[in-house]
């Protein structure tokens, strides 16, 4: 995969009308290579892991997206890990700087696995990002997952697919 870039996501395919019909396809297995690639960072307020006020901050965060002009080519990209069980970071891919956010950007290598199931599988495939990150001798740094649809769009789907995306470090 080329540097800083991400599978597509066909945004057309949303029979929902909210998230896109996720294809696990080019997703799984995958190595990104990133130097300097930008992303939204927001935080959400979480009870015992569970966002309490992800739709208020999605929505300051895709306005202000739109109002940059911002959005990736490819889809979206949204990378989530719980700071701790009351809060969670998300980082959002974008092609720009986006007034009113905190930007960040991302370098290094990460490899990709597709898992579906509920949400309550994240420790289990947080553990198996690690054993195969090591499994390349490597060292695991930080772990996100992709959450691919919001769970109405899942249970509408009847798939719920997550990505985890790990860091992989040099031994």
């Amino acid at each position: 995969m080329n540097l800083n870039a991400i599978p597509a996501i066909d945004m057309s395919d949303s029979p929902t009308g909210c998230c896109p019909r996720f294809h696990p396809e080019g997703w799984d297995g995958q190595k990104l290579h990133f130097r300097d690639k930008p992303f939204i960072r927001a935080t959400t307020r979480s009870l015992a892991h569970v966002p309490l006020n992800m739709d208020k901050v999605m929505t300051r965060v895709q306005t202000h997206i739109q109002a940059a002009d911002a959005a990736i080519p490819e889809g979206y990209l949204m990378l989530s890990r719980d700071l701790s069980a009351w809060k969670g970071e998300h980082l959002i891919a974008v092609r720009g700087d986006v007034p009113e956010e905190e930007m960040v950007t991302l370098s290094g290598d990460f490899i990709t696995r597709v898992f579906e199931g509920p949400y309550r599988e994240v420790g289990k495939w947080h553990e198996a990002m690690q054993d195969e990150v090591r499994a390349m001798g490597r060292e695991p740094g930080k772990i996100w997952f992709f959450y691919t649809t919001c769970p109405k769009c899942a249970k509408a789907y009847g798939k719920n697919y997550v990505v985890g995306v790990a860091e992989t470090l040099a031994t």
